[in-house]
């Protein structure tokens, strides 16, 4: 630990965003940066806890006050190797994670400022890809290869784990380019794709294969995978969108959020999309219905496209601001957040309950009812329950947006044919082995725990690259 008193003399200081006014003319990343001379500084504030609440909380283990202390000494580099042995694209967490890390930092508990743990780590990787650090590492063949069914954060550090282990790799992707959630769901201004790209190029030169337009079910018998390959890795999400159905539900401008998203996202690579399907909130009243990261998401994008207004209302109550007793240090706070597209302009409400889609005479929307809410807990400790108070009003909007997060995890074609290969049928209901009811099938992801945090897919695949390897070891003995 080189400045055991760092924390006491240097204050929190984040890299923050680009000004309002600038950054919702367009899609690219709202974050700054540090200088380096800054950014060792805030290393420097890592106190090097005798119990690292902040390793305790990360999904993938990182060992951030390692890290950290060589950050601020100015060892880029070996700061890089100690990252990437417990996380694989910290390119994509030092984005797009919430940070669990920071809330569990002792100086989160102590003084409200913790580590800029998050930001410190993306700036380890960017470093290390600039000064060239990061070279094709070149694996050893053990002569087994392994399909990966899904190229999201999880089907790619399974994919990662398991090239690096020396199986021949062939990752599945049903859409045209790699990257699944972090391509097609989260927005540019959060996660640029240039950084997939890059990390899909270097996965490449180290040997994983990459087949695009594959749905495995459609265009990929399942049932070859198992012919061809010695084992296989479901990473296929959970993309099924929880839906409202409510009366006026098949009005027109009633759009599931990762509909929206993906088009957008599609529209900046380039990929035409017919102008019958446009999703666009010019000149319109939006309103997002549901309160978390991706109804977030739908607002930044809303606010780009040049909407008229942005409503989003949330169903549960408006959670304290600061501190929430129901979720003290070091537990994931449940506390009023407020993202850089809340920022940007919306107005935001709780406790509203959607009743009906009103619209015209020709089915467009145009009006939503909503209903008040009071939540109340029981004395038994059981979950809140909800009640209707009866006081109803009409939100003005001709453009709603379905963010109410997602249902059981997909059992598509994948599933069935799968089964009818093997004569068993096949549950990615996983046991702690990460496998299924087929000994050579492994499951890992959303797919696995339901929609959740990149950070937690990531962590999900390492697991699972293991089970793997460990299950392929034992069988080819």
């Amino acid at each position: 630990m080189g400045n055991p008193k760092a924390f006491l003399t240097i204050p929190r200081q984040e890299a923050g965003y680009r000004p309002v006014h600038e950054r919702i003319c367009d899609f690219s990343e709202v974050e700054q940066v540090l200088n380096t001379s800054e950014r060792r500084k805030q290393a420097s504030r890592c106190m090097d806890c005798g119990v690292p609440f902040c390793h305790w909380a990360c999904p993938t283990g990182n060992r951030q006050p390692e890290w950290q202390d060589l950050l601020y000494k100015g060892r880029w580099k070996e700061a890089w190797r100690i990252l990437e042995q417990t996380c694989d694209f910290p390119e994509f967490t030092g984005r797009v994670c919430p940070a669990l890390c920071e809330k569990s930092c002792v100086l989160n508990l102590s003084i409200h400022e913790p580590v800029t743990i998050r930001e410190n780590e993306v700036a380890i990787i960017e470093a290390a890809f600039r000064e060239g650090y990061v070279k094709p590492a070149k694996p050893v063949r053990n002569g087994m290869k392994v399909a990966v069914v899904g190229s999201g954060p999880a089907g790619l550090a399974a994919a990662n784990q398991l090239n690096r282990r020396g199986y021949e790799v062939t990752v599945f992707e049903k859409d045209g380019l790699p990257g699944g959630l972090l391509r097609f769901g989260i927005p540019n201004f959060k996660l640029n794709k240039r950084i997939i790209d890059r990390r899909i190029e270097l996965m490449k030169k180290e040997g994983v294969k990459f087949r695009t337009n594959s749905r495995v079910g459609k265009d990929v018998r399942a049932g070859k995978l198992l012919d061809d390959f010695d084992a296989v890795c479901l990473a296929i999400g959970s993309e099924v969108p929880r839906d409202l159905p409510v009366p006026g539900r098949d009005l027109r401008g009633i759009h599931f959020a990762m509909e929206y998203l993906g088009q957008q996202n599609r529209i900046l690579e380039g990929i035409k999309v017919p102008e019958k399907d446009l999703i666009s909130a010019r000149g319109r009243k939006v309103l997002v219905i549901g309160g978390g990261d991706t109804g977030s998401d739908c607002v930044g994008t809303a606010n780009r496209q040049g909407a008229k207004s942005v409503t989003q209302i949330e169903i549960m109550p408006q959670p304290p601001a600061g501190f929430n007793p129901a979720t003290p240090w070091p537990a994931w706070p449940q506390i009023l957040k407020t993202s850089s597209s809340h920022e940007e302009g919306c107005k935001r409400r709780w406790n509203l309950a959607t009743n009906l889609f009103a619209g015209d005479s020709k089915g467009n929307l145009k009006s939503v009812e909503t209903e008040e809410v009071e939540w109340t807990q029981p004395t038994d400790g059981s979950r809140p329950e909800m009640r209707h108070t009866g006081k109803t009003e009409r939100i003005d909007a001709d453009l709603a947006f379905l963010c109410m997060g997602f249902v059981n995890p997909v059992q598509d074609g994948i599933i069935k044919e799968l089964s009818l290969k093997t004569d068993n049928r096949l549950n990615i209901v996983v046991d702690r082995n990460l496998t299924t009811s087929h000994n050579r099938v492994f499951a890992c992801g959303d797919a696995v725990s339901g929609a959740s945090l990149v950070v937690r897919a990531m962590a999900s695949g390492r697991k699972t690259a293991e089970a793997i390897d460990r299950f392929l070891n034992a069988t080819n003995l």
